[in-house]
């Protein structure tokens, strides 16, 4: 568990917005836009109002979430502080770091959520009960 990371860590990334009368585009490009290479990507949607996601932490992911479409709110935890993140547009991410818990709630009707991970899957490096989470942050 990355426990030396904390909320003041995390930030928002401004990503390029490229316009012309056809619309925008915002490319992502590993260490160019994203401070890490991209090895899975995913998205949620339909969340029903009033529901949140997340709950759990990482050990060694580094994660960075956009709000694709609409918006939605993260709380980010480092056992000792809390710092809640809005995004609603599709050119800002927030930078997750590991050892980190997160909490995404408030998510408006529509809203798409779009995860940039740089790991594959791996069930061993979540950590999904908040009292772990503690106690491997102060090991």
């Amino acid at each position: 568990m990355a426990r030396e990371n904390t909320v003041f860590d995390c930030n928002v990334i401004h990503l390029p917005r490229i316009h012309n009368r056809a619309g925008n585009i915002t490319p992502v490009t590993n260490f160019t836009n994203i401070p890490f290479a991209v090895k899975r990507v995913y998205y949620l949607y339909d969340i029903p109002g009033g529901e949140s996601r997340g709950a759990h932490g990482h050990k060694s992911l580094e994660q960075l979430i956009i709000a694709a479409s609409g918006s939605f709110d993260i709380t980010i935890d480092d056992g000792r502080n809390k710092k809640t993140v809005q995004l609603n547009r599709p050119n800002m991410g927030l930078h997750l770091k590991p050892g980190l818990w997160r909490d995404i709630s408030n998510f408006s009707s529509g809203a798409i959520c779009l995860v940039l991970a740089s790991e594959h899957y791996n069930e061993k490096d979540y950590v999904r009960d908040y009292e772990e989470f503690i106690r491997l942050k102060n090991l």
